[in-house]
């Protein structure tokens, strides 16, 4: 396989094993932060029913879905881009003449 063939399948692997999970934390962080957001809510997050439990668990969703949703995105751009050209190799040094330089007068 070339490397065009191991990136293409690189970034499927990463979408399906982070992109989709990250999508659907932030759908769930949107919708937590949403909810926090309406007075009068009554809702138990992990047994807590204080007011910020469901913000706080919103903004985290939302900053974990983002993570992993930028993942796939990176693997795709770094396996998928362009291989840089080479630099040229440094001119070699002028050659030595075999035979001794005249003295200067």
């Amino acid at each position: 396989m070339d490397k065009k063939t191991t990136g293409i399948i690189a970034t499927i692997v990463a979408a399906l094993l982070c992109g989709c999970p990250g999508l659907f934390a932030l759908f769930f962080g949107t919708l937590f932060t949403l909810i926090a957001a309406v007075p009068q809510t009554s809702i138990k997050v992990f047994g807590n029913s204080q007011p910020p439990a469901p913000l706080v668990l919103g903004i985290g969703s939302l900053c974990l879905g983002g993570l992993f949703v930028l993942i796939p995105i990176i693997v795709g751009v770094v396996m998928l881009r362009p291989k840089a050209a080479p630099f040229p190799p440094p001119p070699s040094p002028p050659a030595m003449p075999e035979e001794p330089l005249p003295p200067a007068i």
